[in-house]
Order: structure tokens, then C-alpha cells, then sequence
């Protein structure tokens, strides 16, 4: 499949691209680890099938210095051991997040979360999983390929 269309090229796409790279910065500067904003991008990326999406979180996270191994293994983060609780939790929120059935995200789930987050990582935690969600609709709608991100490639938009 050939991709669709440049949002990117278009004005109207240019400017909403500059304000996600505008919200995505709030989520660096807030006091959620970069290590979880790049696990949780990478696992609803996953789940949605968005290959660009896909492509710049794991190549982010390497330039950060995140180990590859973990990324490998995201997608089976519950079959691992390289994962913390906190993370664990993180990445449960976001699998309920992302394929929200009619009871949303579980008691259970939503209880491992603020075991392990404060007020402030909370809200950077819930408004990460609904904008990578936004991303990735927009990257698969227009059916935006993985391969060619360059690391940086987003500071255009900042």
C-alpha cells in the first residue's frame, strides 16, 4: 500500500502537526520518565498498527539510550522480566486505553497505575495514551510508512 497523503505538506496539516509536537514537549517536560513515554508510544503504536508511529518512538528511544532489547520485547511485555511494575502498569493502561471496550479501563488496572504514579505522571500518563491514539489514527488513516524517520525529524514542528 502506498501512502495516501502528506498531511505534513498540507497547511492546515503543518499547523496541527506543530501543535502535537507542541503537546508531545508538555510530556517531556512533565515528570513522567522518557523511558515510559517511549514504551507506552511504542505499545499503542503496536496495537493500531501505525508503522510511522512505530518507526520514530523506537528509534527516539534508542537515541536516548533506551536498551533495544526492552523495545523488542514490548510487544510481549507481559512474557518478560525487563519490565518494572511501573512500567508494567503503564503499558496495561495503555493496551485498555487503546482498545476501549464498553467498561473502559479496568479498577484493577487504574489501581496499578496510581500505586506507582503521582497526580502530575498520572495526567501526563492519560493524556500520553489518548494523543499517541490521535497520532496513530492519523498516521494509519493516511497510511504513513515506517522506515524513514530520522531521529529529530519532529523538532521541525516544535
Amino acid at each position: 500500500m502506498e501512502t495516501r497523503f502528506d498531511l505534513f505538506a498540507t497547511q492546515t496539516g503543518a499547523k496541527l502537526a506543530k501543535r502535537f509536537a507542541g503537546l508531545h514537549g508538555v510530556l517531556h517536560e512533565s515528570p513522567l520518565s522518557k523511558t515510559v513515554v517511549e514504551l507506552v508510544s511504542m505499545r499503542a503504536s503496536q496495537l493500531n498498527g501505525c508503522g510511522f508511529c512505530l518507526d520514530m518512538h523506537a528509534k527516539d528511544a534508542v537515541a536516548a539510550g533506551e536498551d533495544p532489547l526492552r523495545l523488542h520485547l514490548v510487544a510481549g511485555w507481559r512474557e518478560t522480566t525487563v519490565f518494572t511494575e511501573a512500567e508494567r502498569a503503564a503499558l496495561k493502561l495503555t493496551e485498555e486505553g487503546t482498545l476501549l471496550t464498553l467498561d473502559g479501563v479496568s479498577d484493577e488496572t487504574w489501581a496499578a497505575v496510581r500505586e506507582h504514579y503521582d497526580e502530575e505522571e498520572t495526567a501526563a500518563l492519560v493524556c500520553l495514551v489518548g494523543l499517541i491514539n490521535a497520532a496513530n489514527r492519523l498516521g494509519v488513516i493516511t497510511r504513513q510508512k515506517g522506515g524513514a524517520y530520522q531521529v529529530g525529524a519532529m523538532a521541525q514542528f516544535d
